[in-house]
């Protein structure tokens, strides 16, 4: 008889929800506006959202950080 292979999971401790983050919070911490998010997003330059319910979207928190980081910085 052959054994079944099991998968590991990670800890429970490890394992983080996914927060989402609606519009007017995405505005706040970007400091773009509402119509410069829906371009970029076009463009293809600024995370989707996800759809919460059928008139609700939001972004993942984790997809706005990893495109925040990737930005060019200036420095004066």
């Amino acid at each position: 008889m052959s054994q079944m292979q099991t998968e590991s999971k990670p800890p429970a401790a490890d394992v983080q929800p996914a927060v989402f983050v609606r519009m007017a919070a995405v505005v706040r911490m970007t400091g773009l506006g509402r119509s410069t998010i829906y371009r970029l997003m076009a463009e293809h330059k600024f995370p989707s959202p996800v759809r919460l319910a059928k008139r609700a979207v939001a972004w993942r928190r984790i997809d706005l950080e990893q495109w925040s980081a990737g930005r060019p910085t200036v420095s004066h």
